[in-house]
């Protein structure tokens, strides 16, 4: 009975680890259609942005407070477009470079495509050797 008992935990483990890669493939076309969906509705507004321009222009009407209020829900769709992407690229163990926008794997230092750094160094703090010595003091003209 020991071989049978081996081949089930073999099993029931092939199938956890395929039912999590299947999971995990699913949320990322989840995700995906999002983007899709973000990029979509981006798109419709710089259309309704321009419409609105034009038909400013066209009767000399002034739709600078529209334009404003356009620039700032596309800029808002930008950001979740963003947030989408970095949890889309997270999911795939992926890093996207701030640069240039390439993917990258996690692992990387730099950027395979401009180079970029990916990772900003984290700031060391200065060890007591390193700090500063205190300026002495100056006499006193009495």
């Amino acid at each position: 009975m020991g071989l049978l008992e081996d081949v089930v935990v073999n099993a029931k483990t092939a199938v956890n680890a395929v039912g999590k890669t299947a999971g995990k493939i699913v949320d990322i076309s989840k995700l995906r259609i999002s983007a899709a969906e973000l990029n979509s509705e981006i798109s419709k507004r710089y259309e309704s942005l321009g419409r609105m321009v034009y038909d400013a222009q066209k009767t000399d009407n002034d739709a600078t407070d529209l334009v404003k209020e356009c620039v700032v829900a596309i800029d808002d769709l930008y950001e979740q477009l963003d947030a989408v992407n970095e949890q889309i690229s997270a999911m795939r163990n992926r890093t996207v470079c701030k640069g240039c926008g390439a993917e990258n794997p996690q692992s990387a230092n730099y950027c395979s495509k401009c180079g970029r750094r990916l990772y900003d160094p984290e700031p060391e703090e200065p060890s007591a050797a390193e700090e500063p010595a205190e300026a002495p003091e100056e006499p006193k003209d009495e």
